[in-house]
This record gives structure tokens, C-alpha cells and sequence, in this order.
């Protein structure tokens, strides 16, 4: 199996016009995101010192800034890098974080990249109030952008994270294990926001709504893949504990790879699979018998290819823009989520 994720993943290279790597589209648009991290930083600080402090230490772990990049990006595709694009994308970054506090508390995370969550150090009472003041300072950014249009994208937005989610948990209560409804849940809980992030981008640069069509889609297509990628990260082992993590299983989720492998009707261990699937409670050896399976059957492989149509459809789309830096930015970024390893 490793053999054979080699080569899916040398193939995948050599398809790629790589342009620049991750650090590098950083420096393209460095200035832009360093005023972008400053407005975050004066927007959320209060007179409250318990709450700056707790502000303080989540903002010292950035992560990538995939989100606000693709904004920024966005805008000077569209036309350049205004103040309106850049603290549009301090409103759409400052909302990501309000759903990341909230996802914390939801999933009882104790963690997250590497770093002890609101919630850990404090309580879910704390760190409800916390995501709350997040989404109320988005709100502030975007009303400050003077652009009714980028304040209803975020509205939507925030309307879309929380659907998502909800659809998330009423498919694993009803057990409804399909594709279609796989890609439903991340297209709002996932895509909406990648999606999102070069609207307001455009808008804020001053494109037009047809403008934005082929670069919408594009980001629609990135975000579907992130969450993908994600998703195939359960089904290998977790240096700490030795095996595959199955978190997602815990929780209810049936994502993609084992997804593939229960249409597959001819297996002969499919409805004992199911079987377990229809459990309300998991053990250990369940998790890691459908864990294998899944990759057994090709699931990791069936979701890196549709990584790959992805890719390959969102490309596309970019050629309404022409091969320049951006686009070329913007297609390097894909391969990133594709590539990464965490």
C-alpha cells in the first residue's frame, strides 16, 4: 500500500506547475499579510485583561494562514491589495478562529497544533465566551470595510460553518453513508470558507460578481480537498499511540475512504462492516478493523484521486485569469494541501 501511495503522490508532482512553496507565496504578499495580522491583533485586544491574555496566547500559534492568504491573493488578482482587502481578510481570518474555539469546545479538544486549547487551559464556559467575542469583532472588521456586500459573505458564512456541522452530526445519527451527503457536509462545513475567503478578497478589490465565478469555484474545489486530506490523516497511525487514530470514527464520521469502500458491493465483508458501522459504540478493534479495511480497499487511493479531478478541474478554471503570479500562487497553495502531512 505505501508502494502504491509513492508513486500516486510522484504522479501527482510531475502533473503540478509548481511556482513557488508556501514560505515563498508568503514573501509575495508579506507586507499585505503582516498589516493584515496587526489589524487581527489591535481588533481583538479589550479592556478586559483576563480576555487579552487569553487572546495573546491563541494568536501566538497562526498556523499556516492558508485563509487570509487566499484572500489577499484574491485581491490583487482583482485589481491590487487595498486597506479594504486586507482588513476584509482580518475579518474572515478573525471568524475561522471564532469557529475553531467553538469546534474545540464541541470536540471536548484538549490540543491543537500542539498548543493547549482555550477550553484545555480554561473551561467551555470560557471558551464559548471567547468564540463569541471572535465572531463579534468579524463583524466589527467587515462593518469597517465599508462594503455591505463583504458583511452578507460573512453573515452567510457563519450561517454555513454551523450547518455544516449540524448536517455533520444528523448524518452520523441517521447513519447515512453516501457520498453525495459526505460532500454536502464539507462543502458547507469546509469549502464555504476557502470559497468565502477570494470572494471577499474580489469584492473588496472591486471585481464584478462574474469576475468571481471561475475563482469562487476554484476555492470550492480547494476547500473540498483540505477537508479531504484531512480526513485521510485518521486512517494512519499516530506517532504516540501506534495506530491509526480513528478519532473521526469515534465521533460518528464515516468519511470518504471508507465511504469508497462500503459501495463496494461485491466485497464479502461489507455488511459485517456495516454491521459495526450501525453500532452505536465502538471498541478499539472495531475502529481499527474498518481503519484497514477502508485502506484495504483502496480508499486512500480513491481519495487521492479525486484529489487529483480537483486539481485538475480548479486549474482549469484559473485560466480565465491567464498564467501570472497569482494564479500561479493560487495553484501552488492546492498542491500544499494536497502534499502536506499535517
Amino acid at each position: 500500500m505505501l508502494f502504491i501511495l509513492y508513486f500516486s503522490r510522484l504522479a501527482l508532482i510531475l502533473r503540478f506547475v509548481i511556482m513557488k512553496n508556501l514560505n515563498d507565496i508568503k514573501l509575495f504578499i508579506g507586507d499585505e499579510l503582516a498589516q493584515l495580522n496587526k489589524i487581527i491583533e489591535e481588533t481583538l485586544t479589550s479592556d478586559n485583561q483576563l480576555m487579552n491574555s487569553i487572546v495573546f496566547n491563541f494568536l501566538k500559534v497562526k498556523g499556516k494562514q492558508l485563509r487570509p492568504m487566499l484572500v489577499l491573493i484574491s485581491g490583487k488578482l482583482m485589481g491590487g491589495i487595498n486597506k479594504q482587502v486586507i482588513t476584509a481578510g482580518a475579518a474572515i481570518e478573525i471568524l475561522h478562529n471564532a469557529s475553531l474555539i467553538h469546534d474545540d469546545v464541541i470536540d471536548d479538544s484538549k490540543e491543537r497544533r500542539g498548543t493547549p486549547t482555550i477550553n484545555g487551559v480554561w473551561t467551555n464556559h470560557i471558551a464559548v465566551l471567547v468564540g463569541d467575542f471572535f465572531v463579534s469583532k468579524a463583524l466589527v472588521c467587515a462593518v469597517e470595510t465599508g462594503n455591505k456586500d463583504i458583511l452578507k459573505v460573512l453573515a452567510t458564512l457563519g450561517a454555513n460553518l454551523s450547518l455544516g456541522e449540524i448536517n455533520q452530526y444528523d448524518v452520523a445519527r441517521n447513519h447515512t453513508i453516501t457520498e453525495d451527503a459526505y460532500f454536502d457536509i464539507i462543502s458547507k462545513k469546509t469549502a464555504s470558507l476557502f470559497a468565502s475567503c477570494v470572494e471577499v478578497g474580489g469584492i473588496a478589490a472591486g471585481a464584478k460578481t462574474e469576475e468571481l465565478k471561475p475563482i469562487i469555484e476554484f476555492a470550492h474545489r480547494l476547500g473540498l480537498c483540505f477537508q479531504i486530506k484531512d480526513d485521510t490523516f485518521d486512517y494512519f497511525k499516530d506517532p504516540v499511540v501506534g495506530k491509526p487514530t480513528g478519532n473521526d470514527l469515534r465521533e460518528g464520521k464515516v468519511t470518504l475512504p471508507l465511504i469508497y469502500a462500503l459501495s463496494l458491493e461485491d466485497r464479502p465483508e461489507r455488511d459485517y462492516m456495516l454491521g459495526l458501522i450501525n453500532q452505536h459504540n465502538y471498541s478499539e478493534s472495531d475502529i481499527e478493523c474498518l481503519v484497514e479495511w477502508a485502506k484495504d480497499c483502496g480508499g486512500i487511493d480513491y481519495a487521492y484521486n479525486k484529489m487529483h479531478e480537483l486539481y485538475e478541474t480548479g486549474a482549469a478554471l484559473l485560466d480565465a485569469y491567464g498564467d501570472n503570479e497569482c494564479t500561479q500562487a493560487l495553484k501552488s497553495i492546492f498542491q500544499y494541501i494536497i502534499e502536506r502531512n499535517k
